[in-house]
């Protein structure tokens, strides 16, 4: 019995593209935060004080998202972590449909 080519074996290839295609669907579907510049934290920052969700302590120079309890000192800081805490609540909410 002879061993097979291991130039011709192509058994794993299917496993190795397929890894990539759901690599790159993954990506896709993420939330990017890290093009978020300081003038588009300091939007967010004010519509989410507005809304409610953060609240400013003006002594300390720190806000607060109010659904998680997490303070921070730097805006951008903030509106990074709200978009990421927004996009995991929608996974887990889509999961549980």
């Amino acid at each position: 019995m002879t061993d097979p080519n291991p130039i011709d074996d192509t058994t794993d290839d299917y496993s190795r593209f397929e890894a990539r295609l759901v690599a790159r669907d993954q990506d896709a579907t993420r939330v990017v935060t890290a093009d978020l510049g300081e003038t588009t934290a300091r939007q967010l920052v004010t519509e989410l004080i507005d809304n409610g969700v953060v609240t400013p302590v003006p002594g300390k120079r720190v806000f607060v998202h109010e659904p998680s309890g997490t303070a921070f000192y730097s805006s951008t800081q903030l509106a990074v972590f709200h978009r990421g805490w927004t996009a995991a609540r929608d996974d887990v909410t889509e999961e549980e449909s």
